[in-house]
């Protein structure tokens, strides 16, 4: 029987001379290479990059905002980052599923195009909302244009709810199965690449728009341009975007928008190695979020750096994890799916570990956690692979929907639980759990995908 964590093949064993005879060049067409031939999935991925790009940097945006309209001399920031923080996380919560069981019966293309048209006029309009809203009466204790901002960030991420099942669901529809794999680590490297520039030359990068703009008489509104120019960028060069859906495939569907996000974990409990898959993400992304947090810490704790420069560390993971998806993209074709997350959560465990007895030195920190990042890598790019070959074109907007849910969820919970864990238990004690639940939870995924074979 075919593993349910392998790479798709089909080989029985009087045909084994012909495989060995075709075998290279097989793994030659699944790899990067023959990914990047397909001009669908090129569009596909312009339109990741640039939208990427948008969502990286429009926090640093924000941020900057509040900065310098917001806060006062001698206030701390923390109070209005934390507001925005929660304007975009909770549509995270709210709709992510509800979004997947709407992208099943829209368009995906269509989906994907407006979704970064609207987020690049929403950007656009920061500069005249706050201008309208700022002689307005307070609201309470809030500033008008200060909500005013978070309701445009509140629109934005419920926006990217929509863009990310459809991304998912439009990679199954343009690669083919065997390259999926391939196809993830060029978007999981895409990620990676926008994390490094949003925390590391995301500021300068807005500090030259905005000169730019200055220097062409074109008032001061270049962060603004930069950002929404970059959604609108993306939406563009998906208009080139052929995804192949009939309009039979488009057709309303009859039942109700819960019973749809019922229908997608029941489909859920009949794939075992899909939601084997899918915990692990849970996991994964999990004692990823805790580390971002732990990051400012351990960047405190350094001599060399301060708490500020924390996203340099944050940068260095970034790398591990680009590094990590080209190994599973060149090297992973062979090694079952489980397997590799079985090592990428024992790599991920090991240099937490070493991460707790290195804390406050940098050169050590930084090797723990780049390596970090390449395990975390080989970790969760076979994972989405598995959700995507084991998830049915009609059942992939409802499940993509739940996995967009349920990541975002164990991405915002440590953001609330381990900055109160560390204060409480302190910080090495904090990480070394995080390598025990690395480790846990590794194993035990990988005996139930075990399990899914029989």
């Amino acid at each position: 029987m075919t593993h349910l964590f392998d790479p798709p093949s089909a080989s029985p064993k009087d045909d084994q001379n012909q495989q060995n005879n075709d075998s290279t060049q097989s793994l030659v067409d699944q790899t990067t290479g023959s990914v990047l031939k397909n001009p669908n999935f090129l569009a596909l991925w312009g339109g990741q990059v640039f939208s990427q790009i948008a969502d990286k940097i429009y926090l640093i945006l924000v941020i900057g905002i509040i900065s310098s309209r917001f806060q006062q001399q001698g206030e701390t920031i923390s109070g209005w980052g934390s507001s925005v923080m929660v304007a975009f996380t909770i549509p995270a919560i709210l709709f992510g599923s509800i979004a997947g069981v709407y992208v099943d019966r829209w368009s995906k293309k269509l989906t994907l195009v407006l979704s970064n048209l609207l987020r690049g006029a929403l950007v656009f309009a920061i500069p005249l909302v706050l201008w309208v809203t700022s002689d307005l009466p307070t609201v309470g204790n809030s500033r008008p244009d200060f909500l005013g901002l978070l309701v445009i960030t509140f629109i934005v991420s419920t926006l990217t709810q929509f863009f990310t099942p459809a991304e998912q669901a439009s990679i199954t529809l343009v690669v083919e199965k065997p390259k999926l794999l391939a196809a993830n680590s060029i978007y999981a490297t895409t990620i990676m690449a926008a994390l490094i520039l949003g925390f590391a030359v995301g500021e300068p990068l807005l500090t030259l728009a905005d000169y730019l703009c200055q220097q062409i008489n074109f008032l001061s509104i270049g962060k603004e341009v930069l950002v929404g120019g970059s959604y609108t960028i993306a939406g563009l060069i998906l208009l080139w975007l052929q995804t192949g859906e009939k309009a039979e495939d488009l057709a309303s569907h009859e039942s109700h928008l819960w019973a749809d996000i019922k229908d997608g974990l029941r489909y859920l409990n009949t794939k075992n190695a899909a939601k084997a898959a899918l915990l692990q993400l849970v996991f994964s992304f999990s004692i990823i979020a805790a580390l971002t947090v732990l990051a400012i810490r351990i960047a405190e704790v350094i001599p060399e750096i301060r708490s500020d420069q924390f996203g340099f560390l944050l940068a260095v993971a970034s790398i591990g994890m680009a590094i990590g998806a080209a190994i599973v993209s060149n090297f992973g074709q062979k090694t079952p799916r489980h397997l590799l997350a079985l090592i990428g959560s024992i790599g991920m465990g090991s240099f937490l570990a070493g991460l707790a007895l290195f804390t406050a030195q940098l050169v050590p920190a930084l090797t723990m956690i780049g390596c970090l990042g390449i395990f975390a890598g080989m970790c969760v790019i076979p994972m989405q692979t598995v959700i995507q070959e084991e998830t049915s074109e009609a059942m992939r907007g409802k499940v993509f929907g739940l996995q967009n849910n349920a990541v975002n969820i164990a991405l915002s919970l440590p953001l609330a639980l381990v900055g109160l864990a560390e204060s409480y238990f302190g910080l090495e004690t904090v990480i070394i759990s995080l390598s025990l639940i690395s480790l846990i939870s590794g194993v035990w995924i990988w005996q139930v995908a075990r399990k899914a074979i029989v």
